[in-house]
């Protein structure tokens, strides 16, 4: 935990007086002195750096900064939902929650684990909650800890995108955007976007967080990542996430060369039963589509005697027999250019949705924006 915690109450003295333009009138509006309110809205600029308000005989006037920065902080003054929780005790909550106990968390930020569980517990006391339960050597949070840590990662995620704006306003270099990727996007697409994006935008961190859709969907709900990349999820929308189609993939049957398959000239539909399959977990759109083309076919079902969605696996698993898997040639490209694997179109047609998924109401920063944008237009050129 290397950064300052940031001071909620500091943010709110500021979008308390951007809303209604007095001093006096934000004062009491967030439960301060006037003196207080001036003296949290010094130290806010001081640490930015920037000048929030232009004051004057007819009130505090909003500069571009805190135009910037005032809907953000509503934003995660709403979502941390309480006037009583103060950063420090949001950032050691968070790091607890994110290392699984004081012991590790306190390795991870630097922070004693005694001053970690101090936090936690007048945290706790503030919200009159009991947010934390002890198994074992393992902490676990109770309903209450689950719906408070969202809203404090997301509280975080808005904070961290308005001082992004208001550091991009000033011509300062920095910013991050963090990218959930699925296999997949893996392959061409994202890669394509960050060489392309980090030419253009030098300053600019991205962080790619490699994982399942599974995986993925908690930290982007909670504010770890900003979007999410892959094969998109029917009924998503439901769980309060937007998605955007941004190209279709046609996947492939893949095998290694040589594979007896590759020389079926007559019936590939029928002879493909005869060997093994290999394909990622029920829960997966690839799984089901593959299943799709089975019972299109008229045929049940086949065994699949290892579940697997890694493609470095799969990849030496087929080498090592005749076992079949259904796979995007984007994935194993390298391979298939080498020679080593190969693949035959699917006798069924098999696309699949790729896109993009955010938060429902996600605000990019104009950075996320651009890059989203470079997502869609290289998407575009992939399935051209």
């Amino acid at each position: 935990m290397t950064d300052r915690p940031p001071n909620i109450r500091h943010f709110a003295a500021l979008a308390a007086t951007v809303r209604h333009g007095s001093l006096s009138r934000a004062a009491r509006a967030v439960n301060l002195s006037q003196p207080a309110l001036t003296q949290a809205i010094t130290g806010l600029e001081a640490s930015l750096g920037v000048t929030l308000f232009e004051r004057g005989p007819q009130g505090m006037s909003p500069t571009e900064p805190a135009r910037l920065l005032a809907p953000r902080a509503e934003a995660a003054i709403a979502h941390v939902g309480s006037p009583r929780v103060t950063g420090t005790q949001l950032r050691a909550f968070l790091a607890v929650v994110r290392a699984g106990s004081y012991g590790a968390a306190a390795e991870a930020t630097g922070i004693s684990a005694a001053s970690l569980h101090r936090a936690v517990a007048d945290l706790s006391v503030a919200l009159g909650q009991r947010l934390l339960d002890r198994r074992g050597r393992s902490l676990a949070l109770t309903p209450a800890g689950e719906r408070r840590a969202r809203g404090f990662g997301l509280a975080m995620a808005e904070l961290r995108a308005g001082l992004s704006e208001v550091a991009a306003w000033q011509g300062k270099a920095g910013g991050r955007i963090a990218v959930g990727a699925m296999p997949l996007s893996r392959a061409r697409w994202l890669p394509e976007v960050i060489a392309r994006f980090a030419a253009l935008h030098p300053q600019i961190d991205i962080a790619v967080h490699e994982g399942s859709h599974t995986e993925l969907v908690g930290p982007l709900r909670d504010g770890d990542i900003d979007l999410m990349l892959g094969a998109l999820r029917e009924g998503a929308r439901a769980e309060d996430l937007d998605q955007v189609p941004v190209f279709e993939d046609r996947p492939a049957l893949v095998m290694r060369a040589g594979h007896p398959l590759l020389a079926q000239t007559d019936d590939v539909a029928a002879a493909m039963f005869a060997y093994p399959w290999l394909m990622p977990g029920r829960d997966t759109p690839l799984r089901g589509y593959w299943e799709g083309m089975i019972r299109t076919l008229g045929r049940d079902v086949p065994r699949v005697g290892v579940e697997c969605g890694s493609v470095m696996m799969l990849r030496q698993l087929l080498l090592s027999g005749d076992a079949l898997t259904l796979l995007s040639p984007d994935q194993v490209s390298v391979e298939l250019d080498a020679g080593v694997l190969a693949a035959l179109p699917t006798p069924v047609p098999v696309t699949r949705t790729i896109g993009i998924a955010t938060r429902a109401g996600w605000r990019p920063t104009a950075a996320q924006a651009a890059f989203v944008t470079l997502l869609e237009q290289v998407g575009r050129e992939l399935a051209s």
